[in-house]
């Protein structure tokens, strides 16, 4: 019977149109209706005519901008030296580090934010203690702007950085060793081998996990809010920290609609940007 198969796809049918398809629809229509007036008013312009004038979005914006300029390339810069020290013939344990460097991705949101609390405690924290042995310090990492926003950064590339690397190192073990070999023929250098043989073949790879790092920034949430809540003042807000504060501390699920799709827009224009810049061939 030609109806089988449908029959047999309507089970993921029924589940994708009712917890993705409907979330989506229903929350791009929220984002055309007044929510602080009761009944609901349709007023398309009201959530995104607010979101050029809201300093406080702007603020969440500039926040994830800063993270994404600094804490991105650092984290992938620092991922791909540990991808080519994994990768290495001369390392014994591979298994025993790989394991150790994506150990950070397993380990539960909120019990690692609680530790990095705790690390950077300004009155008994290991980091200001290891600093006023160095005559340094007390530093207030959690209540002043610019330690806030480092910890946060800290943070993220800690987390992130192993996570990187193990994507990193597949990338660079289907690179050929006959191009190594030819390249040793020809008199290169180490660093002539990476620049001409590693960087060019392992590109995809690496714009893979840029983009990837581009859009979990965009929606970063769970380190600010569970590390800062946010703080001091609006220093370490987040668009997805900003996003569930009006969503779900003031219940104005238009205005949260409306700045989840500027994230998603946002994104799309970074990511778009990347891969014309990083992904063409040479």
């Amino acid at each position: 019977m030609k109806t089988w198969p449908y029959l047999f796809l309507a089970p993921y049918l029924i589940a994708y149109a009712t917890f993705w398809a409907w979330p989506i629809l229903y929350s791009i229509y929220l984002s055309l209706v007044n929510t602080r007036v009761y009944p609901w008013r349709w007023a398309p312009a009201v959530n995104w005519s607010r979101l050029v004038s809201d300093p406080f979005f702007w603020d969440a914006v500039r926040n994830t901008l800063v993270i994404l300029v600094i804490q991105v390339p650092i984290m992938l810069a620092l991922a791909l030296v540990l991808a080519v020290a994994l990768n290495s013939p001369l390392l014994r344990l591979k298994g025993f580090y790989r394991f150790a460097f994506f150990a950070p991705v397993v380990v539960g949101a909120v019990p690692y934010s609680a530790v990095f609390r705790l690390l950077f405690n300004t009155e008994f924290g290991a980091v200001n203690y290891v600093l006023s042995l160095f005559g340094l310090g007390p530093v207030n990492w959690l209540f002043r702007a610019v330690p806030a926003m480092v910890v946060i950064i800290v943070a993220l590339t800690w987390r992130w950085t192993g996570y990187n690397a193990i994507i990193l190192l597949a990338g660079l073990q289907a690179i050929p060793e006959e191009l190594y070999e030819a390249a040793s023929i020809d008199g290169a250098t180490g660093l002539q081998k990476f620049g001409h043989v590693t960087l060019p073949l392992i590109r995809p790879v690496l714009l893979f996990c840029l983009v990837l790092s581009v859009i979990g920034t965009m929606q970063l949430f769970t380190e600010p809010w569970l590390i800062t809540v946010g703080g001091p003042g609006t220093a370490t807000t987040t668009l997805g920290v900003y996003l569930y504060r009006q969503g779900f501390q003031l219940f104005n699920f238009g205005y949260a609609s409306a700045i989840a799709y500027a994230v998603a827009l946002l994104a799309a224009v970074f990511s778009l940007v990347q891969i014309r810049m990083f992904g063409r061939q040479s």
